[in-house]
């Protein structure tokens, strides 16, 4: 019978290394436009390191809150392409990570940390400039007792998050792809990252047309938009 709440499941690998490699290219603000903005963990959740690129495949854990023996065991069995996701209930009173567990996980070529919770040793992490992500900072540290879980279903910052998703992050926060939605989302970020580009072309070239605004007021009925400053 499963002890359901306290049990360690197999990964999973759902897409390929190339795969994570073109997700590696994009920004997350192009990544979550084009899933309408609702894959995107919650701004809680921030960078700690100082600046970098985070993506891989989700290795997720489940722990009680202040509570990290199960991240112990995660790091002991993910490895490079992982990205450890931990769903620590988004309690910020005990520190789940901290230099030690940071190293042990770079030794192992695991990709970085993605924490709904609390981590320490901050400024250690920050010139480490490994990709670390939480909710908050604290010196208390945690407990070592469980339960939790490994690979399985989590939820980070309003964001559901599945073993094998697509993990990226970068310094405007993590967003998260769907296994089964990464190929089909490809195209349309490539469209979105060219629409950009232009957009600036136009910019710099002084032809870039604004006229969107006042029709899209116009269509509002919104009073006044002939005015026009000095």
């Amino acid at each position: 019978m499963d002890n359901v709440g306290f049990r360690v499941l197999p990964a999973v690998r759902k897409v390929s290394e190339e795969l994570i490699d073109q997700y590696r290219s994009f920004v997350t603000p192009h990544i979550s436009d084009n899933m309408n903005r609702l894959n995107a963990v919650d701004a809680s959740i921030r960078p700690i390191h100082q600046a970098g690129k985070l993506a891989g495949h989700a290795f997720t854990v489940k722990t009680r809150p202040g509570d990290n023996l199960m991240i112990h065991k995660a790091i002991d069995l993910a490895g490079p392409g992982d990205v450890i996701v931990v769903d620590g209930g988004g309690s910020v009173n005990n520190a789940l990570i901290g230099e030690i567990m940071v190293r042990i996980a770079m030794k192992r070529g695991i990709e970085g940390f993605v924490i709904d919770g609390a981590v320490r040793d901050s400024t250690e992490i920050r010139d480490l400039n490994y990709p670390v992500y939480a909710k908050g900072i604290t010196h208390r540290g945690p407990y070592k007792d469980g339960p939790g879980e490994i690979n399985v279903p989590v939820q980070i910052g309003g964001v559901v998050v599945f073993p094998g998703d697509i993990v990226v992050g970068d310094m405007d926060g993590i967003a998260v792809v769907p296994s089964d939605q990464a190929v089909s989302l490809v195209e349309k970020i490539q469209t979105k990252r060219k629409s950009e580009l232009e957009t600036m072309r136009e910019i710099e070239n002084g032809t870039l047309d604004r006229s969107w605004v006042d029709e899209t007021l116009r269509q509002k009925g919104c009073q006044g938009i002939e005015f026009r400053a000095n």
